[in-house]
């Protein structure tokens, strides 16, 4: 079985209810441009597409706007991450330890203020986020044995899913170690995200039994978001030119995935800190783990390098301290 309390994940999100909100006006917003571009673009195709006698103008058109903002977003993913994700990973992470927080708005500067005390360019933050998650990927090449956990044997097919799906579990193991980082109230990023990288591998097998279940949790609930959100995701998609069926089933994925984001993931982060600040408990990081990671990825030795090489910023401001406790 799992080794969380969703009750008490639960409540921590709640009190961090004024990030929720935050959260909710980010993604659904997001959600929504991407509706409300994707329309534009079929209107504006639909009306090329007459003029020059065209067909699937709308369609063509539709596909464009939605593409536009995706790219956009990817390139909006590290301001995002910094002032969104990492400032709620770091109130939960005061609430985990007991240290008081503030509400309402004041909690969302707190946590603000919190990440720039330790990450005074988002860029630090961003390319310690990227260098995780290759690194993460490199330890499930490195201990792809999944039979030694899940026996599926002479079943090929079976074992491929069970791997893609330890691989989409791992989704959230890069906030959990950006959680460690703030915890640490790290000087050097780099070193303390290698130290927790290592630290994750020596107990892989732990955390991936409890990222499967949570994963097949939120899931589930997704999927019943996604069923709800049909109906007026179709009435949406009736309702743009060219009346394409298919856009129907794109707008309720996209609002679904707004809703996890900002609503579930929080969830997970939760649960899986809790496991993952038990589990680490006293423990120091492996050498041999470290030497296998270093053999098995070039990003981890990157990541060493960085540490190796890190200059610790100017001292943040009084103003900004990372004691921003409220009295």
């Amino acid at each position: 079985m799992w080794d969380f309390s969703l009750s008490n994940a639960m409540r921590a999100v709640l009190r961090t209810a004024p990030f929720v909100v935050l959260r909710l006006v980010v993604y659904v917003g997001i959600a929504l441009t991407l509706m409300l571009t994707t329309g534009f673009g079929a209107g504006l195709g639909l009306l090329i597409g007459r003029a020059s006698h065209g067909h699937n103008g709308a369609l063509w058109g539709g596909i464009a706007g939605f593409v536009l903002v995706i790219g956009l977003l990817r390139l909006a993913r590290e301001y995002i991450l910094y002032l969104v994700k990492a400032g709620h990973i770091a109130v939960l992470v005061e609430l985990y330890d007991g240290n008081p927080v503030p509400g309402g708005e004041g909690q969302i500067r707190y946590g603000a203020q919190f990440v720039r005390a330790h990450f005074a360019e988002s860029s630090v933050l961003f390319g310690v986020d990227l260098l995780i998650k290759a690194v993460l990927n490199a330890l499930m090449n490195m201990v792809n044995r999944i039979s030694a956990f899940l026996p599926l044997p002479g079943l090929v097919p079976l074992l491929k899913l069970a791997e893609g799906v330890v691989r989409t579990s791992l989704t959230y193991v890069d906030e959990l170690i950006l959680a460690y980082l703030i915890r640490t109230r790290t000087a050097n990023p780099w070193a303390t995200a290698k130290e927790g990288l290592i630290l994750y591998a020596q107990n892989y097998k732990h955390f991936l039994k409890n990222a499967l279940w949570l994963w097949l949790f939120l899931w589930a609930f997704t999927i019943a978001i996604f069923a709800v959100l049909l109906t007026p995701a179709f009435a949406f998609a009736a309702a743009l030119p060219g009346h394409n069926f298919w856009w129907g089933f794109a707008f309720a994925f996209v609002l679904a995935w707004a809703l996890k984001v900002a609503l579930l993931e929080p969830l997970a982060i939760a649960a899986l800190m809790e496991v993952f600040f038990q589990t680490i408990e006293g423990q120091r990081p492996d050498p041999q783990w470290e030497d296998r990671l270093n053999t098995a990825s070039a990003r981890f030795r990157e990541l060493s390098e960085k540490a190796a090489n890190w200059i610790p910023r100017p001292a943040i401001p009084p103003s900004a301290s990372t004691d921003m406790r409220p009295a």
